[in-house]
């Protein structure tokens, strides 16, 4: 089956899978592989699952003309806030060691004990747990999330834009 040929709802579909696919490794890595998510971690986490839910909702309904358009932004929505989270996340593993934030509080304190502005302004500013690279075939995971991410919404534009039903 050719996926240049897929219409709306399989595209939109296998957007949906691609996400499970992705959250089922990461807890995968995480409770099998001991690959402790950090905070940057668990957002990237919440951007696929925004993500795979508005892919799932426009598969369901696959609706035609602009009505697609809301599944699109709702999916380029999840992927922006993805994108902004693994840039922050590599950038913050490219630091200099001795430029590494502290170690902070886990992401389930954060939520306990502060505001939610509060607790997203710790998590972008980055702790010492967020700048452990830990290479998956090669490369850090959030270099796979940022190109996932990537893929996702040009799967997402391109099954929106198609006249294709």
């Amino acid at each position: 089956m050719n996926p240049l040929r897929w219409s709306y709802r399989t595209a939109y579909l296998a957007g949906f899978l691609v996400c499970v696919a992705l959250l089922g490794y990461a807890l995968y890595a995480e409770h099998v592989q001991g690959m402790n998510p950090c905070p940057l971690c668990i957002f990237q986490r919440i951007a696929f699952m925004v993500m795979g839910l508005f892919f799932l909702l426009g598969a369901l309904h696959a609706p035609r003309g602009g009505a697609r358009w809301v599944y699109m932004g709702g999916t380029l929505l999840g992927a922006l806030g993805g994108i902004a989270t693994a840039g922050r996340h590599l950038w913050l593993q490219t630091l200099p060691a001795d430029q590494i934030p502290a170690c902070g509080p886990n992401l389930g304190y954060m939520m306990d004990t502060f505001p939610f502005a509060k607790v997203l302004k710790m998590v972008f500013t980055g702790s010492g747990e967020c700048a452990k690279i830990e290479p998956v075939f090669g490369l850090p995971m959030p270099a796979w999330t940022l190109l996932w991410y990537l893929l996702l919404a040009f799967l997402a534009l391109w099954a929106a834009a198609r006249k294709r039903a």
